[in-house]
């Protein structure tokens, strides 16, 4: 079963993707460089609860 996860940005601390993932091939938190619309750059974002 997928759950529903959210990606922050590590710089700004926005909330900008809401994603899916399957929890027995990805037990840890998702951390993945995408673009900000905030900081307007690429940037890491890492999950949150």
């Amino acid at each position: 079963m997928r759950t529903k996860i959210t990606l922050a940005c590590t710089e700004c601390k926005q909330r900008n993707y809401d994603l899916t993932k399957e929890k027995k091939t990805h037990p840890d938190r998702m951390e993945v460089k995408k673009y900000c619309r905030f900081c307007k750059k690429h940037t890491l974002h890492k999950e949150t609860k």
